[in-house]
């Protein structure tokens, strides 16, 4: 018979050590496993009424699992508002070389020295700051997911792209190069991970590079803003994920394809498909872009 929920008010809505609720008294052992309770990490319950998000998760695991760690990489992005890592993704944190814990399920421990200026307390959390989280997000492997982890990061402000490259630039050590590297390659301008891989394909592919985000304008009127232009050609590349099917966006997106149209632009749309197999795409474009058509 499952055991009858047992709701202490000084557990309810928050997250505690399992031993501590039974040592205190509040919760018995077989009451610890009803339903009014939800297991984040060995001996680390939350109040089943709250929502596992993946900052609930880094904040348990900061507070509970390993004190003194801090958030970092994709978790530390996701405290400063950027959605890089979901409910069940592994929860990132450093903590001191000579820490002994972390070996975990559930949790990615990176053992490295920060130091203070390094750290800011978000929603609680001890965490990376805005500009260690971007140098971090840059040491991810593959290539292309850095680049994307970091776009995502730019695009909101919290650190911009300038003030990243002079800091990667100073960097020594492991990893260096390679973040030099991410990070001459990121733009910060991506609305998606997409857009970052589709912009990564036509550079490796030797097209003439285009303008991220451009706005087609009249003398007196924004008519759009693509994902990718080429001006001088009046060809636009947009990347049709779901906002382009959904059904209050079709109205407005066939009126801008229309405007589009008119001006003289050619709108491509490129699919999840085109980026696994690009030859078709390619070829096209680089038909295309051939020669510039006439204003």
């Amino acid at each position: 018979m499952p055991p009858r929920p047992a709701r202490p008010r000084e557990l309810v809505g928050t997250v505690f050590r399992g031993s501590a609720a039974i040592r205190s008294g509040r919760l018995t052992r077989h009451q610890l496993q009803s339903s009014a309770w939800q297991r984040l990490f060995p001996d680390v319950y939350a109040c089943a009424g709250l929502p596992v998000t993946h900052e609930l998760r880094t904040l348990a695991a900061t507070r509970f699992l390993l004190p003194g760690a801090v958030a970092s990489g994709r978790s530390a992005a996701v405290l400063w508002g950027v959605e890089l890592a979901g409910p069940d993704d592994p929860v990132e944190l450093t903590v001191a070389p000579v820490c002994r814990g972390g070996s975990v399920r559930g949790v990615l421990v990176s053992r490295r020295a920060l130091l203070e200026e390094h750290v800011f307390g978000r929603r609680g959390v001890p965490t990376t700051t805005a500009m260690r989280t971007a140098l971090d997000l840059a040491s991810i492997r593959p290539l292309d997911e850095a680049v994307v982890a970091l776009d995502q990061f730019l695009a909101p402000g919290l650190v911009f792209l300038d003030e990243v490259r002079a800091a990667a630039a100073g960097l020594l050590g492991r990893d260096c190069r390679w973040v030099r590297r991410v990070v001459q390659l990121a733009d910060g301008l991506a609305a998606s991970p997409q857009e970052t891989r589709l912009r990564l394909l036509l550079m490796r592919a030797g097209l003439p590079a285009p303008v991220a985000q451009y706005r087609v304008r009249t003398a007196t009127r924004l008519v759009a803003r693509v994902d990718f232009a080429w001006p001088e050609h009046r060809i636009a590349l947009e990347y049709e994920g779901k906002w382009h099917g959904e059904p209050q966006n079709v109205e407005k997106d066939r009126r801008r394809l229309n405007d589009l149209s008119a001006m003289g632009w050619q709108v491509i749309f490129v699919t999840a498909a085109d980026l696994r197999d690009p030859t078709r795409l390619l070829t096209r474009l680089a038909s295309l872009l051939g020669s510039p058509r006439s204003a």
